[in-house]
This record gives C-alpha cells, sequence and structure tokens, in this order.
C-alpha cells in the first residue's frame, strides 16, 4: 500500500480536500504511483491527516469520477491506468473543481459544508451525512453492463420530459405501496434533484407566490423560493407541526410542509394536524400543499408514516421525494406527483423542458426498484442506521444531565438541547476546538431573532448517517471533553 506524505496548507485559498486531490492527482500523473497500488483508506489517511473522514471521501470522490483511481467493492482505492492525459490549464481547473455533496451529503446540506473546514476536525456529525460503504456497487454495476449491452439507438434518444414512462410506473408502484399515495404515471415528474421540480413548480403554481414554511425549515428550499421572488411567510410550528392558525392568517396561498419526519426538528405531524391542512387547502382555491417526504423510508420504531397525499381526495397536495437518502446523493433522482389538476398547467408552461435525467440512469434506477434490489438494500440500511441510532442515544446517555433529547426513532440525526439555554454557536466552537464539527438549529431559521429561534436555543443537530460505530464512540468522547465544564 502507497504512504502519502501530504503536506496540508492554508495558503493560496485550496481547501483541505483539493489539496488532496491534487497531490494524489498529480504523483499519478508523475508516474510516481504505479497501476494496481493500493492508497490508504479513507478512514485512515483522515486519522494521519487529522482531517474528517469526509474531506477525504470528496477527493476519492473526485479521483475516483476522473479515472486516476478506481474503487474496488471491500478492497478499497486502486490507482487506475492512465494514458495520453490531457492537462488542463491549473488555473482554469482550480475553477471548475466540483464542489462537496454528492460523495457521501445529500442536497440537504447547509452552506456551512462549502465553507473551509477548521483544522483538526476528524469527526462530522453532519446531519446530512449517509453511508456509502454499504452501497451494493456490484449490483449497480452488474445491472449497468447489462442494460448498455442491450442498449439501442432508442436509449441515446432524447426522452419524455417527464422521465421514461416504465420508470414512473415502478416509482407509482413503490410509492403506493410503502407510502400510501395515490397517482397514475402521467401524475409523475422524474427531475435531477429537488432544486430542479421546485423550479418546474414555479412555472405551474405561478410568479409571486405568497409561501408559507415551518420555522425552522429546510433551508435550501426557502433560498429556493427566495430566488423566485416569492413571498415567504415563516409560520411557527407547535408539538404537532405547523400551525394552522397562524398559517391562516398569514395569507399564505401554497403551505410548504414536511409532515412524516419535519426538518430539523424530527417532529411527525399527527392526522388531526394533517386534516387541518387539508381543509385550510381546501377553503379556496388555488390553495395548494407542499408535501417534502425527504427521508421516510428511515423509521426505527413503530409502522410507517402514510404520506399526507394518501389523505387528500380534492387533489391539493404537490408530492415530492428523492432517492438521495435511500440509494446515494449521487444518484440525482428526484420525482414529484402532481395533482390532477396542475398537470394542464405542467403541460402549458413546462412541456418545453427536456429531462435533467439521462435515460440510462433512469433504465438502471427502473431495473434497481424493480427488480427487488432496492428493497433489500433498503432493509440493509435500516438495520445499519437503526444500529448507529440505539448506538448513539447509549453513548449520550451521560449527556442527559445537562441536555435533552429529541428527534429520535427517525431519519439520520438526533437533536441535543441545552437545559440551562447555552449558546449555541458556544457549544459549536467548544466541539471545534476537540475535533468535532456540530450544526446549530439556527443555521435552519428563516429568522434568526424569531421567537422559534429563540424556542430552539441552545439547540445541536448530531447525524449519524456516516460514521461508523467506534467513530461514534471517539467523536462522542471528544464532545464529553469539550463539554465537560456543561456536563
Amino acid at each position: 500500500m502507497i504512504d502519502l506524505t501530504i503536506r496540508l496548507t492554508d495558503t493560496e485559498g485550496k481547501r483541505l480536500y483539493q489539496q488532496i486531490y491534487e497531490y494524489i492527482r498529480d504523483e499519478i500523473r508523475k508516474g510516481k504511483f504505479l497501476v494496481g497500488e493500493k492508497l490508504p483508506s479513507a478512514r485512515s489517511l483522515a486519522e494521519y491527516l487529522q482531517v474528517a473522514r469526509s474531506t477525504v471521501d470528496f477527493a476519492y470522490g473526485q479521483l475516483v469520477a476522473e479515472g486516476y483511481v478506481e474503487a474496488r467493492p471491500c478492497k478499497g482505492y486502486f490507482v487506475s491506468q492512465v494514458e495520453e492525459l490531457f492537462h488542463l490549464p491549473e488555473e482554469k481547473h482550480r475553477e471548475q473543481f466540483p464542489q462537496p455533496g454528492n460523495q457521501v451529503f445529500d442536497d440537504r446540506r447547509e452552506e456551512e459544508l462549502l465553507k473551509r473546514e477548521p483544522h483538526g476536525i476528524r469527526y462530522h456529525f453532519s446531519p446530512h451525512g449517509v453511508s456509502l460503504r454499504d452501497f451494493p456497487f456490484a449490483t449497480w454495476k452488474k445491472i449497468t453492463g447489462n442494460i448498455l449491452v442491450d442498449a439501442n439507438s432508442e436509449m441515446f434518444a432524447l426522452g419524455d420530459a417527464q422521465g421514461d414512462w416504465q420508470l414512473r410506473e415502478t416509482i407509482g408502484r413503490y410509492l403506493h405501496s410503502s407510502r400510501g399515495v395515490n397517482c397514475q404515471p402521467e401524475q409523475i415528474i422524474v427531475g435531477a434533484g429537488t432544486d430542479y421540480l421546485l423550479m418546474l413548480l414555479e412555472k405551474i403554481l405561478g410568479r409571486h407566490v405568497p409561501v408559507a414554511m415551518e420555522e425552522p425549515t429546510y433551508k435550501r428550499a426557502y433560498k429556493v423560493f427566495e430566488s423566485f421572488a416569492y413571498k415567504i411567510e415563516a409560520v411557527p410550528m407547535d408539538g404537532s407541526g405547523m400551525d394552522v392558525g397562524k398559517l391562516k392568517e398569514s395569507g399564505a396561498r401554497v403551505a410548504y410542509v414536511m409532515p412524516s419526519r419535519q426538518y430539523p426538528t424530527g417532529i411527525v405531524m399527527p392526522i388531526g394536524r394533517r386534516m387541518e391542512l387539508l381543509r385550510w387547502a381546501k377553503e379556496e382555491e388555488g390553495r395548494f400543499l407542499i408535501e417534502d417526504d425527504y427521508d421516510s423510508e428511515f423509521r426505527y420504531r413503530g409502522k410507517p408514516i402514510p404520506s399526507l397525499q394518501g389523505s387528500d381526495g380534492e387533489g391539493k397536495v404537490i408530492y415530492m421525494g428523492t432517492f438521495s437518502k435511500s440509494i446515494a446523493p449521487a444518484i440525482r433522482v428526484g420525482y414529484m406527483v402532481l395533482p390532477p389538476r396542475l398537470l394542464s398547467a405542467y403541460k402549458h408552461n413546462c412541456g418545453f423542458y427536456a429531462s435533467t435525467v439521462s435515460r440510462i440512469d433512469q433504465k438502471i434506477l427502473n431495473v434497481f426498484i424493480r427488480e427487488g434490489y432496492f428493497e433489500r438494500y433498503l432493509n440493509k440500511m435500516r438495520k445499519i442506521y437503526k444500529g448507529r441510532h440505539d448506538f448513539l442515544l447509549g453513548q449520550l446517555s451521560g449527556f442527559q444531565g445537562a441536555f435533552s433529547i429529541s428527534g429520535e426513532n427517525a431519519g439520520l440525526h438526533l437533536l441535543l438541547t441545552s437545559k440551562s439555554r447555552l449558546p449555541e454557536q458556544e457549544l459549536i466552537d467548544a466541539a471545534a476546538r476537540e475535533g468535532v464539527k456540530l450544526y446549530g438549529i439556527l443555521d435552519a431559521c428563516m429568522k434568526k431573532d424569531g421567537p422559534a429561534a429563540e424556542g430552539y436555543s441552545g439547540t445541536v443537530l448530531l447525524g449519524y448517517g456516516a460514521l461508523e460505530e467506534q467513530e461514534l464512540a471517539e467523536g462522542v468522547a471528544l464532545l464529553k471533553k469539550a463539554w465537560r465544564a456543561y456536563l
């Protein structure tokens, strides 16, 4: 195995993952690393360099994408055969270097992920983290190979703007059996991520529509709506979700909600509140609910929570989901189920848009779901994430005198709230000094000085999706050391 003597610096404005990427890339170009040589594991290299595991994952992911390195399932990373390299000018290459986000974290990351990571960060408790170590690479490769063997010219032609019919049929059956969603393939639109689908909604619903969002909320959707010049109303929540009384006062015509597990609070909306929202939507023509069902697959106690759309008999719910967490962020496939009454507006205002997802990728995903691989993978990941969830709760037992724990039994993160309402940033900074990266709930608030922000003061998010048990134990031990004055 190759020993890497990488010297990380804080000069030239380069992020740590970029320095790692460029060092390995340049050594391969110079012939210093031989074809087939094994690189250190991401974990061991992260420990050696004293950086977060995600930093090395970003670097390795880019090397794999560009063909310098080959990832072999259950074996590690190996130097690829590289011939007749085309060298980009250094400055241009640096400008085009991709930002992190499609290797370990899904598109629910906040802007913090794009900032320079502090030196010495060893454990990244990102609420957006997912595990790719258990991804069925061999199965995905097999499906891809079979599809390309049978490929014909039609597969390389421009497909249906809504997505291939077979994939939409498969998604419709999956949503009905797993989430109780009632829809036909004609109602489903497949797109490259939530951002694209929200962009289509702006064309469907019209411009300058007043939108209500839960406070705190999924900040990325907030920024997308803000870019549309929408008037956004931050509606406070109670223990059941969005306050419908405050929603009525807001004057909004569209409400964006996450009833199955609200991000970031983890609140599950009870049936009574769901019926209140549906009644609000039915009271006036032109009112709609956007249901974001972003990680409903991961529930560790009780039965799955049915979708809000499944209870809608009036065509008032726009249902949205993604495979970013349930399969992998790099899949970049999301879907939206429109009520029948909005289909004509979609065809009139968006019919000229081309599909944003490769037909080959759609075909692979369709086979992956239809032939049962997706279900088996989900069952496997539920067990893994439940194990990490339970293990983390056990590790946090010593914190319960000073902190309350919430948001458990579902999703991929927990919430820790200081009982003495210590400043959020103070907790985050103390953890960072010991090598632990945390996120505060204020990052998800639209109004930093509003009542919701005050109500959740002293709250940090602990994501466990991308960390194994040993990493969780070591990270929590460092948190105890960082917060020993508070415990």
